[in-house]
């Protein structure tokens, strides 16, 4: 949860927690909101004080929930707003304009409680924009992501059910062995989306160890009682984004003849550590495809670079090299052929 709302923003949170969580306790209000047990009731006061009762029930099955009949206002949204919503919507998931995808039977539910005026502007930008899909989709169940969400929210950890990626394989840091499906014990830190793929970032007990899982992959997920806390330092984009390039099935490592400076925009976290090495730097990480690693990352540098280290890095390297001269021999060799089709002066 940020920890930069406004109090406004908290006691609006605050509402929807106890209209989405009847009997929501202290501690799990405080977690939700982000706050202390002493400010989360407080934000409980604000909302009495407003007018919006909250009933609360001691003992050990005792919590806060809203008043029995409690309207609550319609949501309002700017035009702006709705507009940047499904702006939104349709880069993330550009099936949502398919009558039968969950995401756009949603988004029809929104757009048909907007005012006239705003949802025209909404249902035009449906209707007239389009978005490439993904070649390689890999949007998680929403059960298993609100599950998750809500262990998150809790901060109680969740035995979870894991797939490997297809085949099996060797790649996986997991320790669950060489393929197919595995269970593990984990203290769910926090969900971090990036490059449109959905991580969960985690304290796997049976590795203690920092882990990151595919949330695509996860098959079951069941709450435990084991709570934790998160650290307090804890950054999770930056987290993951180093966690991806470590621990991986083979080890890279580059020599780069530039300083570190000029290296270091041209390097993300998943391709791994960046350290200073003699006149120039080296890059040291791990992956779990070569080849991706070798055409995808290696050849955009402009750089001098060489492979120092890891064997699999190294053949995809010169695999590609060998590619990419045999394109430009034979081209060289079929310019030469029409310039001199006869073979003589």
């Amino acid at each position: 949860m940020p920890t930069d709302l406004s109090p406004t923003a908290r006691a609006l949170r605050t509402i929807e927690i106890l209209q989405n969580r009847p009997g929501v306790t202290a501690d799990e209000l405080a977690a939700g909101l982000g706050v202390t047990e002493r400010a989360a009731r407080r934000y409980v006061g604000i909302l009495r004080e407003a007018g919006i009762p909250v009933e609360s029930t001691r003992g050990p099955y005792g919590g806060y929930r809203l008043g029995r009949g409690t309207r609550l206002p319609p949501v309002v949204f700017t035009e702006p707003e709705a507009l940047g919503l499904v702006m939104a919507v349709l880069d993330g998931q550009p099936a949502a304009t398919a009558a039968d995808d969950i995401v756009g039977l949603a988004l029809d539910k929104v757009i048909r409680a907007l005012p006239d005026s705003v949802g025209r502007q909404a249902v035009a930008l449906r209707e007239h924009a389009s978005a490439t899909p993904d070649r390689y989709p890999t949007c998680p169940d929403p059960a298993t992501a609100g599950a998750l969400v809500a262990a998150i929210a809790a901060r109680r950890g969740v035995a979870l059910t894991y797939r490997s990626r297809s085949g099996g394989g060797s790649g996986s840091r997991s320790g669950g062995g060489s393929g197919g499906e595995w269970e593990a014990e984990v203290d769910p830190w926090a969900i971090v989306v990036r490059h449109g793929r959905w991580y969960l970032l985690c304290h796997c007990h049976r590795a203690d160890a920092l882990r990151t899982y595919r949330i695509d992959r996860i098959r079951r997920v069941r709450q435990t009682e084991r709570a934790f806390t998160p650290p307090d330092d804890l950054d999770p984009v930056a987290a993951v984004a180093e966690n991806l390039a470590t621990g991986w099935e083979f080890p890279t490592r580059v020599v780069v003849e530039a300083p570190p400076a000029e290296v270091a925009p041209w390097i993300h976290a998943a391709m791994g550590r960046l350290e200073p090495y003699g006149d120039g730097c080296v890059l040291v990480g791990s992956t779990n495809n070569p080849g991706m690693y070798a055409q995808e990352w290696l050849a955009r540098l402009p750089f001098a670079f060489r492979v120092d280290g890891g064997p699999q890095l190294r053949a995809a390297v010169a695999t590609l090299a060998a590619r990419l001269t045999s394109a430009v021999t034979v081209g060289a060799v079929a310019a030469d052929a029409v310039a001199d089709p006869a073979g003589g002066v």
